[in-house]
């Protein structure tokens, strides 16, 4: 890592991304920060129009800044989506500089927009990593998370209440059986359609032609 004096607000540090810039020291809103510098890139010159590399700041159509030389210390400014710096950038002076646009606090990483043209080109393929990005998938991920538990929670309620009228069925299809073998039986045969108990030690009375009187 580069030596930075140690009256400097900043520091390099551990990113999530690889390496920062972190703050060492409070630094207020509208402050100054850093000067994002390198040698002058010509556009009109074919050698030079065709460099490219990730530290490249275009100040207008003409000229740009080839920021990945190791002297410059805020080419390790990460990208964010809700910074708390800006890019200061004044063409006709060839100078850029990163100006902090909030409070920025001790151990707070330091960043800005790199621009639409940059997210496109080699953020959005990758994925942004800023904290901004990174909260948007966490609550979508949580979101889905608690969607698929929803729909779980929602079949399993579906298998219960199919469980329970199978059991239900099954319990009433039993009694039904039960009741037919049950009722309407005399010894296993039928007697006109009319239900007869036979009473153990009695006899069934027999049809038999009426006793004659006799007469004097």
């Amino acid at each position: 890592m580069p030596t930075i004096s140690s009256s400097k607000p900043y520091r390099v540090g551990r990113s999530r991304t690889g390496l920062g810039l972190f703050a060492t020291k409070p630094i207020k809103k509208g402050t100054k920060i850093i000067r994002y510098f390198g040698p002058i890139l010509d556009s009109k010159k074919k050698e030079e129009d065709e460099i490219e590399n990730k530290y490249l700041f275009e100040l207008n159509n003409r000229w740009t800044i080839d920021g990945s030389i190791r002297e410059n210390i805020a080419r390790y400014i990460n990208h964010a989506c809700r910074p708390n710096a800006e890019s200061d950038v004044r063409p006709r002076k060839r100078k850029v500089f990163i100006r902090a646009i909030k409070n920025i606090e001790p151990g707070e990483e330091i960043n800005y927009d790199y621009g639409t043209d940059y997210f496109k080109a080699y953020l959005k393929p990758i994925g942004c990593k800023c904290d901004a990005c990174e909260k948007k998938r966490k609550k979508k991920r949580a979101e889905a998370r608690a969607e698929r538990l929803r729909l779980k929670e929602k079949a399993e309620r579906k298998a219960k209440r199919k469980s329970e009228k199978l059991a239900r069925e099954k319990a009433k299809a039993k009694v039904k059986k039960a009741g037919a073998n049950g009722n309407g039986k005399l010894n296993g045969k039928h007697l006109n359609g009319h239900s007869v108990t036979k009473v153990p030690g009695t006899v069934a009375p027999s049809k038999r032609a009426p006793a004659r009187t006799l007469q004097a």
